[in-house]
């Protein structure tokens, strides 16, 4: 059997992102799976991280034991972490910021990273290319960490919502959650790698087809918009970008090939993850990550029935 090799691009959402974690769980089931380069944002950069670390100690196997233990580290007892108290949070940081409510800025996540992430057995490895996306808060743009350079600052940077945690500087310069410039990165996916099949993973769907009429969902339609914006943008361009190749196909470069090569894959959130609120992102309860870790093996295995045999042949997803 011929190996299948992927490049991926996992995008943010805060717990929603343990949804990820059972989709690439069912992934890493597949026999001859590998990876080439992945893209995180966010929650996608943990779950990147993660899977890099296990792949390092124990191939598939070990990937879907650290993605666990990730996602366990971080899970609350059921009674600590219901959404009331997260809502009740979350309207207090609409009045005063990190640098009031947390002025020491105590992150559980650092400890837990630091405990689970050997980043100098990351920073040395060579088997899978790393982009860690965060914002840089002074121009806007995005700021992408490669695997030779990452410390646990670059995740945290990649998860800093700036209502919840003060910038993460990084030699002089200042960070936010990847998710408002780049989520997830795809460009450097395509044309820094020889693989062709890029499989995006998402938290939030493309296209919502009702129009929001009252003001909550006016108001979660607006996140949505914002952080998905850099996303469907340099999805937009890559087309753009591929079509107009077609149309020129005396332009026979290295870079040019790899995006004419290129095979999309998507992998969507099912409806029940459509429907949840925003809040539901700050919701980290054992019974709920585990829930959707759930949904996500099964919204895998659904894509996997109706799409394994595309990948290394041809495209299962075209916008």
């Amino acid at each position: 059997m011929q190996a299948i090799k992927l490049n991926m691009a996992l995008q943010g959402g805060g717990a929603h992102g343990a949804f990820t974690w059972g989709v690439l769980d069912r992934l890493l089931e597949m026999e001859l799976l590998c990876f080439d380069s992945i893209s995180g944002t966010s929650a996608g950069a943990m779950n990147a991280i993660a899977l890099v670390q296990g792949w390092l100690e124990g191939g598939a196997v070990g990937a879907r034991e650290k993605l666990s233990q990730f996602w366990y580290g971080i899970a609350t007892p059921d009674l600590l972490t219901q959404p009331k108290h997260v809502e009740w949070w979350r309207n207090l940081s609409q009045h005063l910021s990190p640098y009031d409510l947390n002025p020491f800025d105590i992150n559980p996540l650092k400890d837990l990273l630091e405990s689970q992430v050997d980043f100098e057995r990351i920073r040395s490895q060579k088997e899978i290319k790393l982009y860690i996306a965060a914002t840089h808060v002074q121009t806007g743009g995005a700021r992408v960490f490669r695997e030779h350079e990452l410390q646990v600052e670059c995740l945290l940077a990649s998860a800093c919502l700036p209502t919840l945690h003060k910038a993460v500087e990084i030699n002089g310069d200042y960070f936010w959650d990847g998710g408002f410039s780049a989520n997830p990165m795809i460009r450097s996916l395509i044309r820094d790698t020889s693989t062709a099949d890029l499989l995006i993973i998402l938290l939030q769907p493309l296209v919502r087809n009702d129009v929001p009429v009252t003001a909550k969902a006016i108001q979660e339609r607006m996140h949505e918009i914002m952080f998905q914006s850099s996303f469907v943008g340099e999805i937009s361009d890559a087309m753009e970008h591929i079509d107009h190749l077609k149309q020129v196909p005396w332009l026979l470069g290295k870079e040019e090939k790899r995006w004419r090569q290129a095979r999309f894959h998507l992998i969507e959130p099912d409806e029940l993850l459509v429907s949840m609120e925003s809040i539901s992102k700050f919701d980290t309860r054992k019974s709920f990550l585990e829930s959707l870790r759930d949904r996500g093996r099964m919204q895998a295995d659904v894509w996997l029935s109706q799409n394994q045999h595309k990948i290394g042949v041809v495209s299962s997803w075209a916008r």
